[in-house]
């Protein structure tokens, strides 16, 4: 088994010759200092551990998830340790699989840093938690989504990136469009602007910390755009904190269903569209807001329903056909969900934010 260096070349989707080299390989992942922090070890004690796990346990937890949604379903992954440090030994995978793991890691020590200084000027709050995105697909990515901050109990209860109300919401929209369920995973690598897994509700006080991780920031964003070809990967920004940070670090004016290219990287362009937020739609279509007037909290739940299948649309076409033109690809899913396909949309609002039945959607969207 041999040591994996960091400068192999990024993979495309494996052929059948490719399987056959599918190699077993060993990444060192660094001193047990190092994994601890960049892994938010233990994940979920609060004197009693939800999963008492070990460190080796944990990592190869999340080095799972990834092998998983990189579709290498007969990979395995052990993690151990010597006098160096930890290591995962992989079988089963491509021979530079180790590639975007390292980067991940790296961007991780900056990450880590920010939050260090942040913590060292007293702005680090006792409910947050340093969490990088982990579990993600590390190779066969489709497209990315840029996001404010995750949830505490995608890493407390669930240990998975991944699970979440808004990645859920999110995740069935890209199957309304055309996605197959065991492959969203593929189209949602998440980077967020603020590696904290904090409550729902910090929002408010993560305004103005983003500073401190601009290093790795623009890092992550280099590095998971870069496609397998010539081509890079389309960007989703999800929400107005993320879309103002585009704007002051690229330069990126995008509203809601604006779209704009930057480059992160020298000669690199990625699309990119901007999003309401996944959960944006409770508040918009809560009737509180509109002095209890249901009609009305259902008329902009409506608009924003059409606005994010849009949305996923251009975001599910962009990343099976990363190389289309990122306007023709806009305009017909603008066409389709707001004009061919309303009627489709106005159900979905019905069913999946108001919990009426197929039967009683219909109805109201046919009044």
């Amino acid at each position: 088994m041999r040591i994996l260096t960091l400068v192999a070349v990024s993979l495309a989707t494996l052929t059948v010759a490719e399987e056959a080299r599918a190699a077993d390989i060993q990444v060192s992942l660094g001193s047990s200092e190092r994994v601890t922090r960049l892994f938010a070890y233990p994940n979920n004690c609060n004197v009693i551990c939800y999963r008492d796990w070990t460190l080796e346990q944990t990592v190869e937890h999340y080095l799972g998830q990834s092998l998983a949604r990189d579709g290498y379903d007969s990979a395995q992954v052990k993690v151990g340790r010597d006098g160096n440090g930890l290591y995962a030994n992989f079988t089963g995978v491509p021979a530079d699989y180790g590639r975007p793991l390292a980067e991940l890691l790296q961007a991780g020590d900056l990450a880590f840093q920010g939050a260090s200084r942040l913590n060292a000027d007293g702005k680090w709050r006792y409910s947050w938690y340093f969490f990088l995105p982990l579990g993600m697909a590390l190779e066969n990515r489709r497209s990315v989504e840029l996001l404010h901050f995750p949830p505490d109990y995608s890493l407390t209860q669930a240990q998975d990136y991944l699970e979440s109300k808004t990645t859920d919401r999110w995740a069935d929209l890209l199957v309304e469009n055309g996605v197959p369920p065991a492959r969203t995973a593929a189209f949602q690598t998440i980077v967020d602007i603020a590696p904290i897994a904090a409550p729902a509700s910090a929002g408010g006080d993560l305004e103005g910390i983003y500073g401190y991780f601009t290093d790795y920031q623009t890092r992550m964003v280099a590095q998971i755009t870069r496609g397998q070809g010539a081509d890079a990967l389309p960007m989703i920004a999800f929400g107005s904190p993320v879309r103002s940070w585009l704007k002051q670090q690229y330069g990126a004016t995008v509203k809601v269903l604006g779209l704009a290219q930057i480059s992160p990287t020298p000669g690199a362009e990625v699309a990119v569209l901007g999003a309401n937020h996944p959960s944006y739609i409770w508040y918009a279509a809560d009737p509180e807001n509109y002095d209890d007037d249901p009609q009305k909290a259902d008329d902009a739940g409506l608009k924003v329903m059409g606005q994010d299948l849009t949305a996923a649309c251009w975001q599910a076409g962009m990343g099976q056909q990363p190389g289309q033109a990122p306007g023709q690809v806009l305009t017909g899913c603008t066409q389709k969900w707001q004009v061919t396909q309303k009627a489709r949309s106005c159900a979905l609002f019905y069913t999946s934010i108001r919990s009426l039945t197929e039967e009683q959607a219909k109805a109201k969207c046919a009044g």
